[in-house]
């Protein structure tokens, strides 16, 4: 394996590593909460490693991994859109 492959083994994997540990991360918040919940950290964790991993499919020229990885990509990204929206208005309301 060259460098460069090297390197993007590197990126895949660690992109991939970041993915996973989002589910994780939501089972110890809803064990925390004793309820079913979504922390901000899940969104960023699959906004980070959806990156990581769309860059890699990219490299690969997989257009299966590309497509895949572009849609959930739009998805956490609208999530944590649609989640800094509800803390702007929570904070506009408490102060009326």
């Amino acid at each position: 394996m060259t460098g460069t492959g090297t390197l993007w083994m590197v990126v895949g994997l660690g992109s991939q590593l970041v993915f996973s540990a989002r589910f994780v991360m939501q089972w110890i918040y809803s064990e925390w909460r004793r309820e079913s919940s979504i922390p901000m950290s899940f969104w960023y964790a699959s906004a980070v490693g959806g990156v990581g991993l769309l860059a890699y499919a990219i490299e690969r020229r997989d257009p299966v991994f590309i497509v895949g990885q572009a849609t959930g990509l739009f998805v956490y990204c609208r999530n944590i859109q649609l989640r800094w929206r509800e803390a702007r208005t929570g904070i506009a309301e408490a102060a009326r």
